[in-house]
């Protein structure tokens, strides 16, 4: 809303909706804000916006200030880029890793399966991380899903370490009883991926 509405790094205003018109083909919303002047280096072609609003991802709740104070634009800032002063808004908020200790990772799989971005990633049902973004490989055959573990966590991954899809429910019934085993209850509702070394091999290189 223009004169209204905010937009936000870190919970800081560093600037505000001007103006909001429809395009000359009517198929997007143009924005124009005004940013505090000390955010100018971080304008560049590798940062991002989006409209944050109360969201449920991931197991985790965001954005719950946006029900009472209305939705804000938020930002990714990246200083290393080409200077700009035009963006395309996402349409997903993004899961930000920038300045967070910890390492992406690329996996390739035939198929998404039930992961979604901010799907955890766990190591021994301890969650280490999260699904960051997810696209077609280059031939278009595959799945590529880029994740985030944090660190320490991120040097227990190496050329040996196997990931698997950790949805769902595993039920065992034996004389001692019906056992349920599960990574947890996000797993089953949202998904998400378990990594490991197999059984007997030493760690690898990281």
């Amino acid at each position: 809303e223009a004169g209204k509405t905010k937009i936000k790094y870190k919970d800081v205003v560093i600037g505000q909706v001007e103006e909001v018109h429809l395009s000359d083909d009517l198929k997007n919303v143009v924005v124009t804000a005004e940013l505090n002047k000390d955010t100018k280096r971080y304008l560049t072609d590798k940062t991002r916006f989006w409209v944050v609003r109360a969201t449920v991802r991931g197991g985790t709740v965001s954005g719950i200030g946006t029900l009472l104070a209305g939705a804000y634009i938020g930002i990714d800032p990246v200083e290393g880029g080409q200077p700009t002063t035009s963006f395309k808004g996402l349409e997903v908020p993004p899961v930000i890793t920038s300045g967070l200790p910890g390492r992406h990772f690329w996996l390739r799989a035939d198929t998404l399966g039930s992961l979604n971005v901010g799907a955890p990633v766990y190591y021994r049902q301890i969650a280490v991380g999260q699904v960051v973004s997810y696209k077609f490989s280059d031939d278009g055959r595959a799945v590529d899903i880029q994740l985030f573990i944090e660190a320490p966590h991120h040097a227990k991954v190496t050329e040996n370490t196997r990931f698997w899809n950790a949805s769902g429910v595993d039920v065992t019934l034996n004389a001692q009883g019906l056992k349920v085993d599960t990574q947890s209850m996000v797993s089953i509702i949202g998904g998400g991926l378990a990594c490991d070394v197999p059984e007997n091999e030493l760690h690898g290189n990281a």
